[in-house]
């Protein structure tokens, strides 16, 4: 991440926007419970971990980058999360062990379209049947790119994402764009 994507991930501002906007967006009133034992890919600085672990019995996050991780790990030890220093495309996790998964604005930051697609085969393998994966990533534009100078910069494609996540092997999936970005619900096969 570039100085100033670094500086807006770990900031105040971009926090109220997960706590007000995205996550709420994403997840929803209605919806389902994401239950007892949660996953969610690449918290960054864990803002989004800070809104999620007081409403799930226990939260792992896999974190890709140490100099990321090792910090939000100790942050939070002694709590209801545990913080996995690993690549999600390859998930050191059992078949079925998670009651849901989250993934909110990390995707874009994947290199490849082929890479974003084994995270999302991996997400569907740890979860249970019947469970959710809800998440969101950002809009693309030109402003955007610039944002993300120096970086990885593969933002999902609204249009296509759906099929992508039916190959994963989802169902019941959902994909809207807005102004905040995209998000997404899909289900695991009961």
């Amino acid at each position: 991440m570039n100085e100033q994507h670094a500086a807006l991930c770990s900031s105040a501002e971009w926090g109220d926007h997960l706590a007000t906007v995205l996550v709420p967006w994403a997840i929803g009133d209605d919806a389902q419970p994401l239950g007892d034992d949660v996953l969610e890919i690449g918290p960054g600085y864990g803002l989004v971990t800070d809104l999620l672990r007081p409403h799930v019995g226990w939260l792992t996050a896999v974190e890709i980058d140490r100099d990321l991780a090792e910090p939000l790990a100790a942050r939070l030890a002694d709590t209801n999360v545990t913080v996995v220093v690993a690549d999600a495309a390859a998930l050191p996790f059992p078949d079925g062990r998670f009651s849901a998964a989250a993934s909110f604005t990390m995707l874009h930051h994947v290199p490849s379209l082929e890479h974003q697609d084994r995270i999302l085969t991996e997400v569907r393998r740890v979860l249970r049947p019947g469970a959710v994966l809800v998440g969101t990533d950002s809009a693309d534009s030109p402003e955007f790119r610039a944002f993300h100078e120096d970086d990885v910069c593969n933002p999902i494609v609204p249009a296509t994402f759906a099929a992508r996540l039916e190959r994963a092997g989802f169902v019941e999936v959902e994909v809207e764009a807005g102004e905040a970005g995209t998000r997404f619900r899909a289900v695991t096969p009961s």
